[in-house]
């Protein structure tokens, strides 16, 4: 099964992490406790989550979005790359900037920043706006991540969501600069959103529109071709506001598969009342 973050990298950050005796610390190589959620683990999934043949053949014909390079908008310039160490390290997924009241928080898959059995995955940054080489808005280091208790314990498919706090720049936090993305909880499973990433192959950002549609109760998915390696954690938003320029994050690619074995199909954690809680606690 291939997942959306790169097998590779994923490979080597759990071989490094293992050698370095990775630590669960709140900053990059420094020590603690894990931070996690009190919301209780839900059951074990089913392998199909939902899915039976008749329903996968009634698919078959499903509309698919289009997939194009993402310009360099205001709504697009709150996603970045997830790299290691800095621009020039291994990129593996994305993030994006959300609404909260320290103005220094991020959304991403919860497989992205930390490992069931390792715990959190450090030395990681995140590069808004990334393209080319290019850091246009900053390099903004994790510094602590929040994740559900069912993703720490047996990593939880429906629980594959993760919030970081991110480490402030010249003085300035990243919302300050950026501007957020508002949370959206239980929004329902037939959504328009857009979805904008971060393939590991390309150094500039996609993005598509579609319709989300119900997988299971616990699961969303789209269907939007060419989203590979590195994607993982890319934003799924619904509600654009031009006012503002912003919209509200519904799901982030992740959940079933780690967010799909087919780079055309990808899938999402719902956000509920699990989500819900964990913002809390991440900015609580």
């Amino acid at each position: 099964m291939t997942t959306r973050g790169t097998g590779a990298v994923a490979a080597a950050l759990v071989l490094a992490l293992a050698a370095a005796g990775c630590t669960t610390a709140a900053g990059p190589g420094g020590g603690g406790t894990p931070t996690v959620t009190s919301a209780p683990p839900t059951a074990a999934p089913s392998d199909s989550h939902g899915w039976s043949r008749q329903r996968l053949k009634g698919a078959a014909g499903r509309h698919t979005g289009v997939t194009r390079t993402a310009k360099p908008t205001v709504l697009n310039g709150l996603v970045g790359a997830v790299f290691t160490r800095n621009a020039d390290g291994d990129h593996f997924c994305t993030a994006s900037v959300v609404d909260s009241a320290g103005l220094n928080l991020i959304v991403t898959a919860a497989h992205c920043v930390w490992d069931p059995r390792l715990g959190r995955r450090g030395d990681l940054v995140f590069v808004p706006g990334y393209r080319d080489g290019d850091t246009p808005s900053g390099v903004w280091p994790l510094l602590a991540v929040t994740v559900d208790d069912g993703w720490n314990d047996h990593a939880d498919p429906d629980a594959d969501v993760a919030f970081a706090i991110v480490q402030a720049q010249g003085g300035r936090q990243v919302q300050q600069v950026l501007g957020a993305n508002r949370l959206g909880v239980n929004r329902g499973y037939r959504l328009p959103v857009k979805i904008t990433g971060y393939p590991s192959s390309s150094g500039v950002p996609i993005t598509c529109s579609n319709t989300t549609v119900q997988q299971s109760p616990t699961q969303l998915r789209i269907d939007c071709p060419d989203y590979t390696g590195g994607t993982s954690g890319s934003p799924w938003v619904t509600e654009f506001d031009p006012a503002t320029r912003t919209g509200t994050v519904v799901g982030v690619i992740g959940g079933y598969q780690e967010g799909g074995d087919s780079p055309d199909t990808s899938y999402s954690s719902y956000f509920g009342d699990r989500v819900q809680a964990l913002y809390d606690r991440a900015t609580g």
